[in-house]
């Protein structure tokens, strides 16, 4: 078998298949261009425009207003884009230096203003329910390679996030109104891994670990513009995932290339409380149970740790072309889902193309369809230690929904 250089680029393909992930998990945080060969700088831009729409459940007889007949949602979602870029430097042939950027983590949640005002307020403030989360990543990766097949790498990270959350509707009860604003915080965190490599059968695999990152953001609380004050001011906690990601390659035929990712993120152990939600939740559980059950509940959280993998085939055609097809899946992060990311994991089906203009850079582009999983929806409270909690809970059903990702990277060897 044999085997063109441009094709390896393929590999890295334009979607890491993360354009519409579980939970807030954006890029996929891969670090194979970190893995190239020699000098090497890429940047690339991806966009989602996913179609996420549900109503309100049937079972729900208390938020049925007199007159209304339509009890949808509308579409919520938003498209978005996110970008990454990445330098890796050869140094000698057994030290390397790289820098990676990207945008891992991020939402964009927007219920319409709606009659039914279930999940929106059309009286008092004519707003829907939103959700916003921005996040960037800066990694700093010192490689050695000690021996001609093992790579050892690590590195420091810089994290900075900013987000606002919005709950409007008939399915907050006492929360309806509440705004939360969250200012830019930034922390740091590190990476490790290794990958071994046997070029003269395109062979690659690389195990990379990401550390949680541990923020403490300002919080501006009110709700319909009245701030809150039910206990001190601090700052709110939270804390983004760790991860591992799995890569693999390996020929499998003259210019034909088989890979995949599996991706690991710990969503189990996260979830944020923003201080003055945090402790009116606390006086609205005491009151529902009689002092039973005083510990509040999360503004958002996850039930379980989200898993996807991607499997693909890579062809080079001439000096020029090569194209990739994968498939992928994701396995959510549990049901029923947040109010603010209704969906369920997803099956996916992608298509990349690679052009070489010369073989020491490339252009490629690439779609990918998503089939996102149906669920129900919760409005934080599901967990509750407190009888009837998850019955009532459930406020919403989202089916038949879908996402469409494109992608368009350069890269260049000097």
């Amino acid at each position: 078998m044999k085997y063109h250089a441009p094709l390896l680029m393929v590999f890295c393909s334009v979607f890491t298949a993360h354009s519409f992930a579980a939970a807030m998990d954006q890029s996929g945080q891969s670090i194979l261009p970190f893995l190239e060969n020699g000098h090497y700088f890429e940047a690339s831009i991806s966009a989602a425009d996913p179609e996420i729409s549900g109503r309100t459940l049937e079972t729900r007889p208390d938020y049925v207003i007199p007159g209304v007949t339509d009890y949808s949602t509308d579409d919520i979602a938003q498209s978005f884009q996110y970008y990454s870029a990445a330098l890796k430097l050869q140094l000698t042939p057994l030290l390397s230096f790289g820098i990676l950027y990207d945008q891992p983590f991020g939402a964009d949640i927007r219920y319409k203003v709606k009659e039914n005002g279930s999940f929106s307020d059309p009286v008092i403030s004519s707003e829907g329910t939103i959700a916003n989360v921005d996040t960037e990543n800066l990694a700093m990766l010192f490689g050695i390679q000690p021996t001609r097949n093992l790579s050892l790498f690590a590195g420091p990270v810089y994290e900075t996030v900013k987000g606002e959350v919005s709950l409007r509707g008939l399915v907050y009860l006492d929360f309806n109104g509440y705004d939360a604003q969250f200012s830019k915080d930034s922390s740091p965190g590190w990476l490790a891994g290794f990958a071994w490599q046997i070029p003269d059968i395109a062979l690659k695999a690389a195990v990379t670990y990401r550390s949680e990152i541990k923020h403490e953001l300002e919080a501006t609380e009110s709700i319909f513009g009245t701030p809150l004050v039910f206990t001190d001011e601090s700052k709110t906690k939270i804390t983004t995932p760790q991860s591992v990601n799995i890569d693999f390659q390996t020929g499998v035929a003259t210019d034909t290339l088989l890979y995949s990712n599996i991706r690991w993120v710990n969503w189990k152990d996260f979830s944020i409380r923003p201080v003055q939600f945090g402790a009116l939740s606390e006086i609205a559980t005491t009151l529902i149970s009689g002092g039973l059950y005083t510990g509040g509940f999360n503004l958002d959280d996850y039930n379980k740790d989200q898993w996807s993998a991607t499997l693909g085939l890579a062809r080079q055609w001439n000096r020029q072309w090569a194209t990739a097809i994968d498939a992928g899946w994701d396995s959510g992060i549990g049901e029923p889902a947040s109010i603010l990311n209704p969906t369920k994991g997803y099956w996916s089906a992608g298509l990349s193309f690679q052009f070489n203009p010369e073989p020491s850079y490339f252009i490629a582009a690439g779609v990918k369809y998503y089939w996102l999983g149906d669920t129900e929806s919760q409005d934080g409270t599901y967990y509750l230690p407190l009888p009837g909690a998850a019955e009532t809970a459930r406020v919403g059903d989202f089916e038949n929904n879908n996402a469409i990702g494109y992608g368009l990277k350069i890269g260049y060897h000097f």
